[in-house]
């Protein structure tokens, strides 16, 4: 992967981000159906390429030590 997008998240973290990234395009649909469950996609689009930019600024990973042979 490119030095822009390194990857910083471990599977937990992508697990979470997920969940909440479907719970949030849920309210876009049924509850109160505000335009704010749009942000849903922030977080689907984070776990999916396993990068996030806000990590990459604060030097910050959530990723396991890689494993030495």
């Amino acid at each position: 992967m490119s030095a822009m997008l390194p990857k910083n998240m471990g599977t937990v973290d992508r697990a979470v981000r997920f969940a909440l990234g479907i719970g949030l395009l849920a309210i876009a649909f049924t509850g109160p159906q505000t335009p704010w469950g749009y942000l849903g996609f922030i977080p689907l689009l984070t776990a999916a390429i396993g990068s996030c930019p806000l990590y990459t600024m604060l030097g910050f990973s959530t990723c396991g030590v890689p494993k030495r042979p």
